[in-house]
């Protein structure tokens, strides 16, 4: 019987037992207040874009910034067996993926204390 509801469920597009398991919402950090509100992108839709970029990663954290003067989300995913993170950059005006780099360890490190330096509002 619960296959049934949950088959008619997923073919209905409602949420089924299954859906309600789903992790939180990613919270994002803003670089400055006020940056979120200019965002054309949800935070949610560029999550899922991030998400979908590394596919076996997982997001550990979430940024919208301005970067050389683009609004931006910056996603931090850990992909298991490999060390250090890929940083995935999602435009925050369109959702098109802007690039995708990997950080060692070293460098993820010397990115926070620079954040951290950063003298807030």
């Amino acid at each position: 019987m619960s296959f049934r509801l949950i088959a008619v469920g997923l073919l209905l597009g409602g949420v089924t037992p299954l859906a309600s398991a789903q992790e939180p919402a990613l919270k994002i950090k803003e670089e400055k207040p006020g940056l979120l509100a200019k965002a054309t992108v949800t935070p949610d839709s560029a999550t899922k874009v991030a998400q979908a970029r590394v596919p076996t990663g997982r997001i550990q954290s979430g940024e919208i910034e301005v970067e050389d003067g683009h609004l931006l989300y910056s996603f931090d995913v850990a992909i298991p067996g490999k060390s250090g993170i890929e940083e995935v950059q999602v435009d925050a005006k369109t959702g098109k993926v802007l690039g995708v780099e990997h950080e060692g360890a070293s460098a993820e490190a010397a990115e926070k204390k620079a954040d951290s330096a950063k003298v807030k509002p």
